[in-house]
């Protein structure tokens, strides 16, 4: 089985028992033994994956964390559990300092959900500052599972591995500055686009100007390159699909429609919510200006839910026997897993269970 498939079956896995994972326990067993499974690794054997390794502190002694990874009896991947949910950013510090002790070159901080991969590619044997790269279990990219071969046991290649590192580690710094020019587009930056297009004389009221004008271009051309791509998601999915009922509904001739990114995670969490009641293929999207709404074989009469997401406060709707809905606030796409057997039950109104 390749490591897409695996982790694959562990996401819909994850997505039946989160709800009931709570404490750090829970977590390293749930989640993050099977993960460490499904990249290959007997998590039977102490030798290779041993647990509460001595990672000794200055003059604290007895500190442990939480697994490492060992290969011909070193430990070659420092791994930190924290409890589902929790802020990673909280407890960097503690993998730091046991880095800092070890011959290991690599570590993860994870939640069971969310794993942060690090290393020491500015100094030494000093864990860096920022992850160079992040796994999501349940928003997998086939790009990052790819990047993450050369981690498993059979592909394990610490070379390539921080040759890896070293080069995704500039592109999220070119990232970072990347969004912090379209957030605030630096005078340097402004001149590079403006030089080619503006003969006038640059002065600082000049320069406010441009500056105003960069942002609103750069925001809209992202904007746009989202859309079509996403459109372009949605249709190809749409044509494989069998030929649709006639809507229930009055057609939308409102303004354009846009499909963001966070409507389109949605769509596939509810997927991955509802796939032990129906195949994921026959959950569909159908967006309109007020709400992205998902329905069962794309029928307007078989509404699942509805994801408010274009305020400020989000919402997921749900309906009852009556067709009835009722909104339940949400902190965004991830949000949904907290109201899974609410989407569930909705979905076998619909079903008539």
């Amino acid at each position: 089985m390749d490591l897409w498939t695996s982790l694959s079956s562990l996401a819909e896995r994850a997505v039946q028992v989160v709800s009931q994972v709570e404490t750090e326990e829970a977590t390293k067993t749930a989640l993050v033994l099977p993960f460490l499974q499904a990249m290959g690794y007997d998590v039977f054997n102490p030798r290779e994956v041993n647990p509460e390794f001595t990672a000794d502190v200055g003059i604290k002694k007895g500190e442990k964390v939480d697994y490492a990874v060992c290969r011909d009896g070193q430990p070659t991947i420092l791994i930190e559990c924290k409890p589902h949910g929790a802020s990673l950013d909280t407890y960097s510090g503690q993998l730091f300092r046991y880095f800092s002790v070890t011959n290991a070159r690599l570590a993860i901080l994870t939640d069971g959900v969310v794993y942060r991969f690090y290393s020491d590619l500015v100094a030494p044997n000093k864990l860096d500052e920022h992850p160079f790269l992040t796994f999501v279990l349940t928003a997998m990219k086939r790009d990052t599972v790819a990047q993450m071969e050369k981690l498993t046991k059979r592909e394990f290649d610490l070379e390539h591995i921080l040759q890896q590192a070293e080069g995704l580690r500039y592109v999220n710094q070119l990232r970072r500055r990347f969004e912090q020019e379209i957030e605030n587009p630096s005078d340097e930056f402004v001149r590079v686009l403006t030089d080619p297009i503006y003969d006038g004389r640059f002065t600082a009221q000049a320069m406010e100007r441009f500056r105003n004008l960069a942002k609103t271009a750069m925001r809209t051309h992202i904007t746009e390159a989202v859309d079509r791509r996403l459109r372009s998601a949605l249709e190809q999915n749409s044509e494989r699909e069998a030929p649709k009922e006639e809507s229930a509904e009055p057609v939308d001739d409102g303004p354009e429609i846009v499909t963001t990114a966070e409507e389109l995670q949605g769509l596939y969490i509810v997927k991955a919510i509802c796939r032990d009641l129906v195949e994921p293929t026959r959950i569909h999207a159908r967006d309109v200006q007020s709400y992205f709404g998902v329905l069962l074989d794309d029928n307007n009469r078989k509404p699942i839910c509805r994801l408010w997401f274009n305020g400020s406060r989000k919402y997921v709707g749900v309906f009852d026997d009556n067709k009835c809905e009722s909104r339940l606030p949400v902190n965004g796409p991830d949000g949904l897993f907290e109201h899974a057997d609410a989407i569930r039950q909705s979905l076998k109104r619909v079903l008539g269970g």
